[in-house]
């Protein structure tokens, strides 16, 4: 599984399987939490959208932790289909965290009265996109494939150091932001008939991560080995 066109071969037999099967359980995560799930009794209707907004912002860091992990691997053992996995990622997680961004916007105005406030985990979250943007960057202006890997794979470990301050933020500083939904030490603090929808949209969201990144994977290494024989026999 550490070669291009095993991996290639693998995600061309899993992906339509896959693909399927991930939107069906998005539509039917998303229709349970949205129009299944009870009102809440403080907030209303309003806070339907956590349906959507925690499963982004627990993908946008799931997300850079990957590429941290996969570019220490690159570094490390420089497995070349490392750097293309942490390429794959930078753009999907980057569209995660600013759609978690952009979603708590939407929510903070009915809740908070304002879309924007410099709150300690919004603010940890806006530099995790920026990280984000930066990564994508390199990969864009460094012209050498291997080169950019490595760059981008330095920075991903270096910024994941984020992902820490933006899990504690809530607790090492005062904030309007509510504490973390998902914890390992404490019981959910909503009820089971909201707290069940929102686990299946989290799992739906990592399946749909997965299709995304599966897609850019397969293309990146077709547009890596396209002069190879194995690549002009598949699509002979």
């Amino acid at each position: 599984m550490g070669s291009s066109p095993s991996i290639f071969r693998f995600i061309s037999t899993i992906f339509p399987w896959l693909f399927f099967f991930s939107i069906l359980f998005l539509m039917g995560s998303l229709f349970w939490g949205l129009f299944l799930a009870p009102t809440d009794y403080k907030q209303g209707d309003a806070y339907r959208i956590i349906f959507i907004h925690v499963p982004s912002a627990i993908l946008g860091q799931s997300g850079y932790i990957f590429m941290a992990v996969f570019g220490f691997i690159c570094l490390v053992w420089r497995v070349k289909v490392a750097g293309m996995i942490v390429r794959s990622i930078a753009p999907v997680g980057a569209s995660f965290t600013l759609l978690a961004l952009v979603s708590g916007s939407i929510w903070g105005k009915p809740t908070w009265g304002t879309w924007w406030v410099w709150d300690a985990r919004l603010t940890s979250t806006l530099i995790l996109f920026f990280l984000y943007i930066a990564i994508i960057s390199l990969f864009s202006v460094i012209e050498s494939k291997q080169k950019a890997d490595r760059a981008g794979s330095i920075l991903a470990l270096v910024g994941v150091a984020i992902i820490p301050i933006i899990k504690k933020s809530v607790d090492w500083w005062q904030t309007l932001h509510q504490s973390s939904t998902f914890s390992l030490s404490s019981s959910p603090s909503m009820t089971a008939d909201m707290y069940l929808p929102l686990l299946s949209c989290v799992l739906a969201f990592y399946l749909i991560f997965l299709v995304i990144v599966l897609s850019r994977m397969k293309l990146e290494i077709v547009q890596r080995e396209r002069s190879t024989n194995w690549v002009k026999d598949f699509y002979s």
